[in-house]
Formats: structure tokens, sequence, C-alpha cells
């Protein structure tokens, strides 16, 4: 961990100190901006990564958080149920304006602006994950039921069946 954080990540590190989240933020030697990358700057499974995805919904135009495990796809369709709403992909100008952050640092708690959170229910198949602390380079480990019960998730699937 380097002495100084950014400013993106020091946002990480203070909201989860606010949800009673102790984490480490560690700056990853390459960039960690996908889930492969991120396994392989970690030494972990892909599996064991959180991908922070920003969709739209279709209807209402609110950003949804969905925190999904970097070895699964999202599946679109039928994560209505799950949100209430058909989902978008949004551009990157939407994604930042809504959580504050850059695609490729997605943090799960710490936006700009409260967002709904559905996390991945095969987050609960590793002892920990490890997601993005606020830039592509730093990123930290928790509990998935910590991650949990800070993001206020709702938890199901989001795989295609």
């Amino acid at each position: 961990m380097s002495q100084t954080l950014p400013a993106p990540a020091e946002r990480v590190l203070a909201a989860a100190t606010a949800r009673g989240l102790k984490i480490a933020i560690v700056e990853t030697r390459a960039s960690a901006r996908s889930a492969e990358e991120a396994a392989a700057a970690v030494g972990a499974q892909v599996g064991q990564i959180v991908k922070s995805l920003v969709f739209r919904g279709a209807s209402s135009g609110t950003a949804h958080l969905l925190l999904v495990s970097g070895a699964n796809r999202v599946d679109e369709a039928g994560m209505e149920a799950l949100v209430g709403e058909a989902l978008e992909r949004p551009d990157a100008a939407f994604v930042r304006a809504a959580t504050g952050f850059a695609i490729g640092g997605i943090p799960p708690f710490g936006h700009a602006s409260p967002l709904p959170v559905f996390m991945d229910e095969d987050l609960f198949a590793h002892a920990t994950v490890w997601a993005a602390a606020g830039t592509p380079t730093h990123v930290f480990e928790t509990v998935p039921l910590q991650l949990r019960s800070a993001t206020g998730a709702r938890v199901g699937r989001v795989k295609p069946a």
C-alpha cells in the first residue's frame, strides 16, 4: 500500500470506515481495469473479483449498480425481475455523473449519490473478494457478507440460467 492514496481511493476508504467496514487499499503494479487483470494483480481467481457495473433503468433513467463476479456476464434481460425495470448500458459520462468515478475504478460504495445496489449471489462462493477502490490500480479485499452489509445490496442471480 502506498503512503498516500489518491483522492478517489481516500473517498472509498472514508466511505468504508463510515459503514463500519475495515479495509486495506492496495495499489497494484499493473492496471486492474478488467476482472482478469485484477485477478492476476492480486493473485486471486477471476470469480473473486467484484465487477462494479452501472446500468441505467430504461424507464426511470435511474443508475443501478450491479456487483458481479468477475467470472460472470450479466443477463440484462433477466435482471428486469430483480431490478424492477429493463436495463440499458449507459455511456461513460452517465457512469461518472452517477458515481463520481471513472469506469475501471468504480467501487461498491462512496458514490456521488446513493445508488440501488444488486449483488451477484455467486460472490458468496468465495471466502473473500476483491473490489475496485476508486482507480484502475487500487483495490481492496473483503468478505462477501460484509460487502453486502456495507452496500445494502439485494442479492440475486445475475448470469443467464
